[in-house]
């Protein structure tokens, strides 16, 4: 008998068939998706995340929130002890209702706002109704990202995807730093979503991982100008993640996240852990780090 399987010792997960694998059905969604049309349904943690009190009381403002990686980041924060303000594209109102039940569920307060980032005015909106709402803002998640899919390379790329790409990307995360940080305390953080984009391209999605470049520089930067200041400046890179993104910008996602060496994508649960961890005092010697989340594909 072995250690994991002693009586008492709860039997460890394989990492490899926790979640659902490759050999989706086939499946299309136009822009931005919708989470209960997915097949199979994504894991938000909703069964599983179990809080431990890490961000008890605190305030979080996460930028797409509504489904995928967002919406597993405020259960989780709640679960936590944290109030949640999340932003959402208006028609993801359906996807916003679900999140807000999830933060309610779990006793903390939420607000769920309509808006689109990739306007300056707005941006300086979502944080003055977080901070009327809830006097701070101790953690920022800049989450909220567009994506898509051009197979005919970068001459299929228009000047309208690119500028939607860069304003939801790049500027919105810039312009609410920026908005923010007079209402980040010491000892709040800010956590970013990059992505294994950044540093592996893939050839159909090369204005989307220009973007997470950038925003791996961002992080780094901004976390040197922060620490005299207390506050914490990290990112997650994501690899593959099964969210309503993937169906709505991919033209075949039925061997979606097959080429990481777990052989599968990762569910939004199990980033949730990372934002968490970043987010808490229990990483409080840790700024301008790029945390890796890519079942298992190397990045520098």
């Amino acid at each position: 008998m072995t250690p994991d399987h002693a009586p008492g010792n709860p039997v460890s997960e394989n990492p490899v068939t926790a979640h659902p694998r490759p050999g989706f059905p086939d499946q299309e969604q136009t822009y931005p998706g919708r989470t209960g049309a997915m097949e199979p349904r994504p894991d938000h943690g909703e069964e599983s995340y179990r809080g431990s009190g890490l961000l008890r009381d605190r305030v979080a403002l996460v930028t797409g929130g509504d489904s995928g990686i967002g919406r597993a980041v405020c259960l989780a924060y709640a679960r936590e002890g944290a109030d949640v303000v999340f932003a959402h594209l208006p028609e993801e109102a359906e996807d916003a209702r679900e999140t807000v039940r999830l933060v309610e569920g779990a006793g903390r307060k939420a607000l769920a706002v309509p808006c689109d980032i990739r306007e300056e005015e707005t941006c300086r909106e979502l944080v003055a109704r977080t901070v009327a709402e809830f006097g701070r803002i101790d953690v920022l998640v800049n989450n909220a990202a567009y994506q898509m899919a051009q197979t005919d390379g970068i001459e299929a790329i228009t000047t309208e995807q690119f500028d939607r790409v860069m304003r939801t990307n790049l500027y919105g995360m810039f312009w609410l730093t920026k908005a923010a940080l007079p209402h980040i305390p010491e000892g709040g953080s800010i956590v970013n979503s990059a992505s294994v984009q950044a540093y592996k391209p893939s050839p159909p999605l090369l204005d989307y991982a220009m973007t997470k470049g950038a925003i791996v520089t961002f992080t780094h930067g901004l976390a040197q100008q922060l620490a005299p200041r207390g506050i914490r400046v990290n990112a997650v890179a994501p690899g593959p993640v099964w969210t309503p993104l993937i169906p709505a910008t991919m033209p075949d996602t039925s061997e979606f996240g097959g080429q990481a060496p777990l052989g599968r994508p990762a569910q939004p649960a199990e980033m949730a852990p990372a934002y968490v961890f970043l987010a808490s005092s229990a990483a409080s010697f840790i700024t301008g780090e790029i945390m890796n989340a890519t079942g298992g594909t190397p990045l520098p």
